[in-house]
């Protein structure tokens, strides 16, 4: 029996993750996978019942469980709190607490949504299919932090580290995934100018060594972000920092067409991990049907893949939410305006019936 923790969060996170959940229940039906679900509390509404954004209980639950799938946290009615109390703070704990270091952004253009991205068909052609292997539990976000008043003005720092070890772990990772792909990583940093880019660049150049068959190219971040947008379909797994990782992979997600298509998974070396789709919480439609579930249910697929090594049932889960797609069913978020959008329950309701 596997045991999986379920933390819905704020905002659109109990709507798409209750999405999430109905694909697993069926798709362990199919394939005769024993599971159990438990809920958790997490973001503002642990702050809320509990004062603590990531409470000991939810800590306990993540802890006893094979594989973690959340929501999303955050929202404007926490926003006046301090940043050490704010629901983001639960996000960046859990992940501390589960040492999941290395989080996984697939990016790809989804059949159907060509039209949707904001680049030219002629950029984004028929090959847009991107892995980003970002680390996650160092860097500059967990980094020594201050803040201090001199001569009547504010001066604030964010230390940005990375050891030998945090890189080598999450340098093999991206390896391994380029192994099993087309055998391209670009590593992205700031070489001529951080130091800790610096080690970062000759940290992964000699871990090349043990991938032969992989080609190894590094890139700095500006020149990846314009790279991106020019030539998207050069990029095969790309590996970064922390800070760098997030604002790529957002990037590129705005290139598919939609953050509400994009799932991600946060991993440690076994596999057990936290898996969410990368949109945030978005309290503004919270609750009116809008949300767009796929990227909570291709989350799901991810965790019965990396978490629980069920790959049929990870694959028939993703097969139906393409076949859905290719059927012209759209949410809000990527209707055109002469196309009749679906709300999240309807879109869930045609993606279970084809698991």
């Amino acid at each position: 029996m596997k045991k999986i923790a379920v933390l819905p969060g704020d905002g659109i996170g109990p709507e798409v993750t209750e999405a999430a959940v109905k694909a697993i229940k069926r798709a362990a039906i199919k394939h005769n996978i024993a599971i159990s679900l438990e809920y958790g509390r997490i973001g503002g509404i642990a702050i809320d019942e509990t004062g603590s954004p990531f409470p000991e209980a939810t800590e306990s639950l993540c802890h006893r469980a094979d594989a973690i799938l959340l929501g999303a946290v955050g929202g404007d009615k926490w926003n006046h709190l301090a940043s050490e109390k704010r629901p983001e703070k639960g996000l960046l704990s859990m992940r501390k607490s589960m040492g999941t270091f290395a989080n996984l952004r697939p990016a790809a253009i989804m059949p159907g949504m060509e039209s949707a991205s904001p680049l030219s068909p002629r950029v984004i052609g028929s090959g847009f299919d991107i892995l980003f292997v970002r680390e996650l539990t160092g860097g500059i976000y967990f980094g020594e932090k201050g803040i201090s008043l001199s001569d009547h003005e504010h001066t604030a720092w964010d230390q940005m580290t990375y050891s030998e070890m945090e890189i080598k772990r999450i340098a093999r990772m991206a390896f391994d995934e380029a192994s099993k792909r087309r055998k391209n990583l670009v590593s992205v940093d700031k070489a001529n100018v951080l130091k800790s880019s610096r080690l970062w660049r000759s940290t992964v150049e000699n871990m090349s060594k043990e991938y032969p068959a992989v080609k190894l190219s590094h890139m700095y971040v500006d020149n990846a972000a314009m790279q991106l947008v020019i030539n998207p379909r050069q990029f095969d797994v790309i590996l970064a920092p922390n800070m760098f990782g997030d604002i790529l992979s957002d990037e590129a997600a705005a290139i598919t067409g939609s953050i509400g298509l994009l799932a991600s998974a946060s991993l440690r070396a076994d596999g057990k991990g936290i898996y969410e789709p990368i949109h945030g919480s978005a309290p503004d439609i919270a609750g009116k049907d809008m949300a767009n579930p796929i990227a909570a249910i291709l989350s799901s697929a991810m965790l019965l893949r990396h978490a629980l090594g069920e790959e049929k049932a990870a694959s028939s889960i993703e097969a139906s939410v393409y076949e859905v797609r290719k059927e012209g069913n759209r949410t809000p978020d990527i209707a055109r305006e002469n196309e009749t959008a679906i709300g999240t329950a309807e879109m869930t309701k045609k993606i279970i019936r084809k698991i």
